[in-house]
């Protein structure tokens, strides 16, 4: 029998990081519904990558909890992470294998019965129009074609939670364009909820939801339209500037 959605993807509360004197994250809360395409909007600094170092257990958080489809990072921290998908910022590929050899390699990390992986890589593969590059060495690929590696990589697993920090990073249009294609579609046909973590305000504007994190903590949270009314109006951009640019006489 399928197992039953879980009632929230994701549920922070209270999450404190510090670093020295300086909190990078500082009491954040927040709920991520199953089926949702969430940017977390921020410029650097504001604290995204911490939030995903503790999301993906690379740290511990000094208070609050994390919560993944119902499993606790503190009690079950194994279960949790295994129903996560990551796109890290920087490439994490093994340039020497072939495509076909690090998504099965990524495949037996998580127990996946070989036929089961092979499957999976293919439809995905072709899916992602990497059909042709399955026995190609990852070096061999373009910047963009790499990050669909990646994310094929990400969801071979069928996680529940995908994160994705700033991973349009040196991509040209089309490729940006096509990884955003890639992750709706996956929403639409598995109900994945994904964390799409940027400072790009454009990115920001095709999310059902947008979460503005400055200096560790959520300024504002709703639609692109509702984060911009709250924080002044004007465009979104110009409300982001506003939100973030360091005040008068505050050092930055």
């Amino acid at each position: 029998m399928p197992m039953n959605p879980p009632e929230t993807a994701l549920r922070v509360q209270g999450l404190r990081k510090r670093y020295g004197e300086r909190f990078a994250l500082d009491g954040l809360s927040l709920t991520l519904q199953p089926a949702t395409f969430v940017v977390l909007l921020g410029p650097n600094g504001a604290g995204k990558s911490t939030l995903f170092q503790l999301l993906t257990g690379l740290f511990v958080p000094d208070a609050g909890s994390i919560d993944v489809a119902g499993l606790s990072m503190r009690d079950a921290a194994t279960r949790a992470l295994r129903r996560i998908g990551v796109v890290f910022q920087q490439m994490s590929l093994d340039l020497d294998l072939s495509v076909r050899a690090n998504l099965r390699f990524h495949a037996d990390l998580h127990g996946l019965p070989r036929a089961l992986a092979d499957a999976r890589i293919v439809q995905a593969c072709q899916d992602a129009g990497l059909a042709s590059d399955l026995d190609r060495a990852v070096r061999e690929l373009s910047g963009g074609n790499r990050r669909k590696v990646e994310l094929v990589r990400a969801l071979l697993h069928q996680p529940t939670l995908l994160l994705m920090d700033e991973p349009t990073v040196g991509l040209d249009p089309k490729s940006r364009r096509d990884l955003l294609v890639t992750v709706r579609a996956d929403i639409a046909a598995r109900g994945t909820t994904v964390l799409w973590a940027t400072h790009l305000v454009e990115e920001a504007g095709q999310a059902d939801r947008v979460l503005l994190l400055h200096l560790g903590r959520l300024l504002a949270d709703g639609s692109a339209a509702q984060v911009t009314a709250a924080l002044g109006g004007g465009t979104l951009e110009e409300a982001f500037i506003r939100a973030t640019q360091p005040k008068q006489g505050v050092p930055a």
